[in-house]
């Protein structure tokens, strides 16, 4: 079984590093072309976005990867691109109703990004299912082609579009653009077939009150878990102004996106391991220990390589105006590189059905979150406290995750 993990997860691996290596690459002329309060503005934008899109699915598509192989999976990825409609529609009806109101935080967004944020989310979301099933049904090729196509297009529409509009509206709107292309590629690659096209009501109610844990615990869960994530450049904006946010942005853009997407090789094949393992032993420790030495192995070189290069690399590849997004990677470097470790072998809580234990663990990591940055006076000393206190709470996490891998075991 070890080696047909490892080659799996090489597999995914060598498409995901070309999926990470074009926003790496495509970040490096965007620097060039907008500047840290574009960039800010942007990131607090997209945060908002990102948990719009985690609500919108339910948390449903996490459930596929507990799905049984073909028809059943097929129809579960039928009912959550409906939900993602249904939630579309009372999501967009609820800002045209508060931006009526006058709500003053939506006031302080360009119009042209209030407008595209709801379809926006709802491609994030309805992509994100397709990856999801992808990813369950084993098929990686599709899953890295997505990936790539979705990377590629947003990178590729954001600089054309700064050539013009050099300002958070465009990031916005290449972000949306690139989005859409990687929906279209992932529905050509994943056809739900003809048969998939009457969705009877019974059947949509059925599927919600068999998979009810997901958006009672986990949909809470997730989405205190995306506002967390995207809390710090909120914050930070409205304590130490946008280019504080717009560096920190860049920071966490350049140690999130290639060390998320790493991890996501490992997470697309753990998922199904771990799925088929504890559906027939009731446990699947083999399977976690194997996931857990690969990440360690990969995080303990990245820690080094960014604690010895990052001020210097960033002060030379995006030039003396970023230098500072490079110190600030060094702040944040505990909570990465655990968090690598830690992040993809969480998923046990749906294979273990423990969605209650992650809601409270989400809460707590929220309430750090707010704790160290609201109360700390200074930007370096909260962004150092913050990624402390992250790091420890991801530590607490792999012990759950692992107790979780146990099963009857226990």
């Amino acid at each position: 079984m070890s080696k047909g993990f490892v080659r799996s997860v090489g597999a995914v691996f060598t498409g995901t590093l070309i999926a990470q290596l074009i926003p790496i690459i495509g970040t490096l002329v965007l620097a060039r072309i907008f500047d840290p309060a574009a960039f800010g503005s942007f990131s607090a934008w997209l945060g908002a976005v990102l948990f719009l899109g985690v609500v919108l699915t339910g948390r449903f598509e996490a459930s596929l990867a507990v799905e049984v192989d073909g028809r059943p999976r097929q129809t579960a990825v039928v009912m959550i691109l409906v939900t993602i409609v249904i939630m579309s529609f009372v999501a967009g009806t609820a800002l045209v109703l508060a931006a009526l109101a006058g709500i003053e935080v939506l006031s302080r967004l360009p119009v042209e990004l209030l407008v595209a944020s709801v379809p926006t989310a709802a491609l994030v979301a309805a992509t994100q299912t397709l990856q999801n099933w992808a990813a369950a049904d084993g098929r990686y090729r599709h899953l890295t082609i997505i990936r790539v196509a979705q990377a590629t297009s947003i990178v590729l529409v954001q600089i054309l579009i700064g050539l013009n509009q050099a300002d958070a509206v465009g990031l916005g709107y290449g972000y949306f653009v690139g989005v859409f292309f990687g929906f279209v590629v992932g529905v050509f690659l994943m056809p739900l077939g003809k048969t998939q096209r009457s969705i009877k009501k019974q059947t949509l109610l059925a599927y919600w009150a068999t998979h009810r844990r997901f958006p009672v615990y986990s949909l809470p869960a997730d989405a205190v878990n995306t506002a967390a994530a995207q809390l710090p450049v909120l914050i930070v904006a409205a304590r130490f102004g946008s280019e504080a946010a717009g560096l920190l942005a860049m920071a966490m853009r350049m140690l999130g996106a290639p060390m998320s997407l790493l991890a996501a090789s490992v997470l697309d094949v753990f998922k199904r391991h771990a799925g088929l393992a504890y559906r027939e032993r009731g446990e699947c420790r083999e399977e976690y220990l194997h996931a857990f030495r690969i990440l360690l192995g990969i995080a303990a070189v990245a820690g080094v390589a960014i604690g010895f290069g990052a001020e210097s690399v960033f002060s030379l590849v995006f030039g003396e105006t970023w230098v500072g997004a490079g110190t600030m990677a060094l702040w944040l470097l505990p909570r990465f590189v655990i968090g690598f470790v830690a992040s993809p072998l969480s998923y046990m809580v749906y294979v273990a059905a423990k969605q209650h234990l992650d809601l409270i663990w989400q809460l707590a990591l929220l309430a750090m979150t707010l704790a160290t940055l609201l109360l700390i006076d200074t930007t370096r000393l909260a962004l150092v406290s913050y990624g402390l206190s992250y790091a420890g709470l991801y530590l607490v996490y792999l012990y759950m995750s692992y107790r979780f891998s146990l099963g009857g075991k226990r």
